[in-house]
């Protein structure tokens, strides 16, 4: 599965490249897919690229949902572990 995350873009470089943050983490995107976004834009990045410009309030949104995937991924794990469930949310029960 591939994901794009939103990104904030808080420089612009040379190229057609960007610095953005990352929840917190300076990563550069090239916008050669996205020519128009600006210092302060929202982009969903995808392997190094800006793909999509996002509204603000779509971005935060899905950077809450990502914060949340370590505690939904322990769960997962821990219901496996105790081998009432496949790891991907799906219990899993035996015949005998």
């Amino acid at each position: 599965m591939c994901l794009a995350i939103p990104a904030k873009i808080t420089k612009k470089l040379d190229d057609n490249m960007v610095e953005v943050d990352i929840m917190g983490v300076t990563r550069t995107a090239s916008i050669d897919l996205t020519p128009t976004a600006q210092i302060g834009d929202y982009v969903l990045v995808h392997a190094g690229f800006a793909i999509e410009i996002v509204d603000p309030q779509f971005a935060e949104e899905t950077l809450e949902i990502v914060r949340e995937f370590p505690g939904m991924v322990e769960e997962e794990l821990g219901a496996a572990a105790a081998g009432s469930g496949d790891g991907f949310g799906v219990v899993c029960t035996t015949r005998a």
